[in-house]
């Protein structure tokens, strides 16, 4: 199944420098303008050098009107799932329905054990993100009677009171790699959020990726379609064609709506700091994409 039929979705993907401090706030409200989709924002809470993308993100929200939002991905170990889910739920009816939640397992293990948070095995992050992700879905499931009761090995709340409902049903995206984790994406998450740069084999390796994804759906009673794929990218505009995106506006739009036709993909988040780079993505190539692909749908 190459082509799962969603909506194309182009964004950013933009570091949250502390210094200067409006930077990526500027950034964001460029994407914004520039008509992108989805501005997001990696999550280091340990990293002084960075805001915290929380925070950036609410601000973003206050200074954006329709761009949405999301953190790529937010570091679990150091983010209580609960409050997390509150805190979403909020952000979401404050900005009239626009955050998306980017989710991680965790990384750099020392730097999180420095802050506070607790140090897991690969092994136990998995399970403690399912955990995670089931008390995240009770708290905004407002409508449901009695309260949230999830006993895990990492997570737990027994009793803990429902809502808010977020404005709309917020996306939950996993940054996967490895079987376990593409295993539990395919079980219970909405998106799948890798980074081209870390993929052992490029694009190349994305069919066997999806086909984890896939199965692990299909033996929880979903459909693969249930399950979006994003990709962050990066690559440089010229003149010429040097390599994978590397290269004119036209090239960038025939490579990625191959990677949507071939691979599923469907979200493309753009690493820049840059507001030329940012603009002319918005402008060239993800007109020309969304119409190769939809040419080749229609036939």
């Amino acid at each position: 199944m190459p082509d799962y039929g969603h909506d194309l979705l182009f964004g950013t993907f933009v570091t949250p420098s502390a210094s200067p401090a409006h930077h990526a706030v500027d950034l964001a409200v460029a994407a914004d303008r520039a008509g992108l989709d989805l501005v997001t924002f990696q999550d280091h809470p340990y990293q002084p050098r960075f805001h915290d993308t929380w925070t950036l993100m609410s601000y973003v929200a206050s200074r954006t009107e329709r761009i949405r939002l999301s953190g790529n991905v937010l570091s679990l170990p150091l983010r209580q799932p609960a409050v997390l889910a509150r805190s979403a739920a909020s952000l979401d009816l404050l900005s009239g329905g626009r955050v998306e939640l980017g989710l991680g397992a965790g990384a750099f293990w020392d730097a999180i054990d420095a802050m506070g948070g607790r140090r897991l095995s690969p092994a136990q992050a998995v399970v403690a993100l399912e955990e995670a992700i089931a008390i995240m879905r009770q708290i905004w499931a407002a409508d449901q009677p009695g309260g949230v009761h999830v006993k895990g090995d990492y997570y737990a709340a027994d009793g803990a009171k429902r809502g808010p409902a977020p404005a709309h049903d917020i996306g939950v995206w996993i940054g996967a790699y490895k079987p376990k984790m593409l295993a539990l994406t395919g079980k219970t998450a909405d998106g799948w959020l890798p980074s081209l740069p870390y993929l052992p084999g490029g694009p190349a390796v994305l069919g066997d990726l999806n086909e984890r994804i896939d199965e692990a759906a299909a033996s929880a009673g979903r459909s693969p379609s249930d399950i979006r794929r994003l990709l962050n990218i990066n690559g440089r505009f010229g003149d010429t064609s040097t390599s994978l995106l590397n290269g004119p506006p036209d090239q960038w739009a025939e490579e990625l709506a191959g990677l949507t036709l071939e691979h599923g993909i469907t979200g493309f988040v753009l690493a820049t700091d840059d507001e030329y780079t940012t603009e002319l993505f918005a402008a060239e190539v993800a007109p020309a994409t969304r119409e190769l692909v939809a040419a080749e749908r229609r036939g």
